[in-house]
């Protein structure tokens, strides 16, 4: 099959005007202007009219679970209350409540771009059968916390790496998310950390999300301490950033996403580039508990990989301008409201091959090339080429067209 586009934006190159992608099974063949490469290839064409062709969105953070959390919680005055207002909600929840609010996630995904993502499953019961029902690239990394029972961590562990060997193979994978500094004992870090690396998994752990967070790392203070002392040893606070206990536990690595990372202490940005460590900012999230300004340049100065995930609907603020829905395109335009500086072209980028090189699949995903992944999308477009980038980061409606491992997700509407 070829696909014919007004523009095609590979990311790794300038865009292409009259552009044409080759799809042979689930990978991209070549990829050129039409004059040539539909004279080159056989098969047949696909005319997509005035859009712009670009890989599927990688969004680098999400927790599907909650997607019908959305609108029910109350923004609280301090972090410790959000979590609290979670548990009250899952704890009336059963398995229909998850998978449902799991589908409808993915259903809004896959509606706005995203063709892969990175999930934190912390109901394991459901996989494989979400997988099945939804064309998305998944990667369920399953979610682990001891924070009263320090003397299971290995058990911890070793049944959740027994939960995902058991599983078939997933079209996008598996790996380990030990939940917070706060959540996990050091063990429980040290074995998830040491198992991940035996399987080759991806490790990901939420870090640094709140300033509560960071006082009770680094202070022993505040109200995450306070309501964490009587539930778990807080014997290792007061020493470390939550980065630098996470690395003392030897869980920073190429393999590691680290998930917020708002907070940092000085030299904490070099030690995440030294460990060749992935950030997944989530600028919606980030604005909903009104944190600090995310450090974004010291990350950038010291080469860290920065993408972008969606977090929860738990944690996205209603809009009048936007509907509340997990949706790349709207955490792009939030971090370009907050980063004017950040040009169109970087934005998409940390949608797109910044996400996948935090998934180690940056060959493979979040870019247009031969031999990558056939996951591409089509937005509408009627202008330049100079302008692409900016009708990018700008698009506010569903896509037009998406295809996840050379299969129509969303068909063409140049297919009727």
């Amino acid at each position: 099959m070829i696909l014919r586009a007004r523009f095609v934006c590979p990311i790794a190159q300038p865009p292409l005007g009259n552009g044409a992608v080759a799809v042979a099974g689930d990978r991209i063949a070549a990829m050129g202007g039409w004059p040539d490469l539909h004279t080159s290839y056989p098969g047949s064409t696909v005319d997509l009219g005035d859009v712009i062709l670009l890989p599927g969105l990688v969004n680098a953070h999400c927790h599907l679970d909650y997607t019908d959390l959305a609108g029910l919680l109350t923004r609280p005055k301090a972090f410790p209350d959000w979590i609290k207002q979670i548990v009250i909600h899952k704890a009336g929840w059963g398995y229909s409540d998850y998978a449902q609010s799991w589908l409808q996630g993915a259903k809004m995904l896959l509606s706005s771009g995203t063709t892969t993502v990175a999930d934190i499953e912390a109901v394991p019961e459901l996989l494989p059968q979400v997988w099945e029902a939804t064309p998305l690239r998944v990667i369920s990394f399953l979610e682990l916390m001891n924070v009263r029972s320090w003397s299971s961590a290995g058990q911890v562990v070793r049944e959740a790496e027994q939960t995902l060997t058991a599983l078939p193979a997933a079209r996008g994978g598996v790996g380990l998310s030990p939940h917070a500094p706060y959540t996990t004992s050091p063990e429980l870090l040290r074995r998830a950390a040491e198992t991940a690396r035996r399987r080759d998994w991806l490790l990901t752990t939420h870090v640094a999300e709140s300033r509560e967070e960071f006082d009770m790392f680094m202070h022993r203070r505040g109200a995450l301490y306070d309501w964490m002392s009587g539930q778990r040893d807080v014997s290792q606070c007061g020493a470390d950033s939550p980065v630098r206990h996470l690395a003392r536990q030897g869980v920073l690595g190429r393999n590691f996403i680290a998930v917020h990372a708002n907070y940092l202490a000085d030299g904490d940005a070099r030690l995440l580039a030294e460990h060749g460590v992935s950030v997944a900012h989530c600028p919606r999230s980030h604005g909903y508990f009104r944190h600090e300004r995310f450090p974004i340049e010291p990350l950038l100065a010291e080469g860290v990989n920065v993408c972008l995930g969606t977090d929860s609907l738990a944690s996205v603020e209603r809009s009048r301008c936007e509907p509340m829905t997990l949706n790349l395109f709207s955490e792009m335009r939030a971090l370009a409201a907050n980063e004017p500086a950040l040009s169109a072209e970087s934005l998409v980028r940390m949608a797109t091959v910044n996400g996948a090189r935090a998934l180690r699949r940056e060959r493979e995903l979040g870019v247009l090339a031969p031999e990558a992944r056939a996951d591409l999308i089509a937005i509408p477009f009627q202008g330049r080429e100079a302008d692409v980038y900016e009708a990018i980061l700008n698009h506010k409606r569903d896509v037009s067209a998406s295809l996840v491992g050379g299969q129509w997700a969303i068909p063409s509407a140049a297919l009727a």
